[in-house]
């Protein structure tokens, strides 16, 4: 590899995150796996889990994910009985999504397995450093780039 390209992967910011995220991913995953769930889905029912019912657009938005990607998630998690996904009400297009009582059943009993994983993770890496990276990561959020918004 020449010297500019082995920089580039170096000092690639995408490059450095995706890493990050399929490692620290797999971590998850893996002590997740007990309850059934994956990481992904355990974020999107503890997300739902402070709501009642939410729009998909909305939820995607607060997850930082693509609708269709989304929908896809969710799809497992319906057929599982964990959510519900209904058309609204008050406007056809859109779709709510809901919590069930088993949903939010298991990610109750998945929370000791994420609070176990989540303080091996910051006892290995540093809680303060941890603290930075989470606000690190949340402040390229804030940028205003939305890749995917309409």
């Amino acid at each position: 590899m020449a010297g500019t390209e082995r920089d580039t992967a170096r000092s690639c910011n995408n490059l450095a995150l995706r890493k990050a995220a399929r490692y620290l991913g797999a971590t998850y995953d893996k002590a997740l796996a007990p309850t059934g769930l994956r990481a992904t889905q355990f974020s999107i029912l503890q997300k739902l889990s402070t709501h009642e019912q939410i729009t998909i657009s909305s939820l995607a938005e607060m997850i930082a994910m693509d609708r269709t990607t989304l929908a896809s998630n969710l799809k497992p998690l319906a057929r599982e009985g964990l959510v519900t996904v209904e058309p609204s009400p008050t406007d056809r297009r859109a779709r709510i999504v809901t919590l069930t009582p088993d949903g939010l059943a298991r990610m109750t009993a998945a929370l000791p397995y994420w609070r176990t994983v989540q303080s091996e993770f910051e006892e290995s890496f540093g809680g303060d450093k941890a603290a930075q990276l989470r606000a690190a990561l949340e402040d390229i959020l804030d940028t205003g780039f939305h890749p995917w918004a309409e």
